[in-house]
């Protein structure tokens, strides 16, 4: 929710712009409908790592943590409010993943 200043003056860049951050970006992920993981969990990951490295190294060990995940189970893969179908060898910023991007799944 924005917030309004008392004053004109006031100046605030965000702390987490993509600037600070170089090559690597801020992903969003949210396994739909899990009690356990109920909210998106964020991930630094560079912009040149490809889906499949994404998958198997940040988004699977975060997932793994609920015992009802089983790998390769991910389904229905929504990136931004947009049906999304990752390409295992394509990179985040080939398949327009970006800072602050939110990728949804279900099992």
């Amino acid at each position: 929710m924005p917030v309004r200043a008392i004053t004109d003056t006031y100046v605030f860049p965000s702390s987490s712009r993509q600037e600070l951050y170089g090559d690597d970006q801020l992903v969003h992920v949210l396994w739909r409908g899990n009690m356990t993981l109920c909210a998106a969990a964020c991930f630094r990951a560079p912009k040149a790592m490809t889906w499949s490295a994404f998958l198997t190294e940040m988004v699977e060990p975060w997932a793994g943590s609920d015992p009802d995940y089983v790998p390769g189970s991910a389904r229905d893969w929504v990136l931004d409010g947009r049906p999304f179908t990752p390409e295992p060898d394509r990179t985040l910023a080939e398949l327009g993943v970006g800072h602050k991007s939110l990728i949804e799944f279900w099992v």
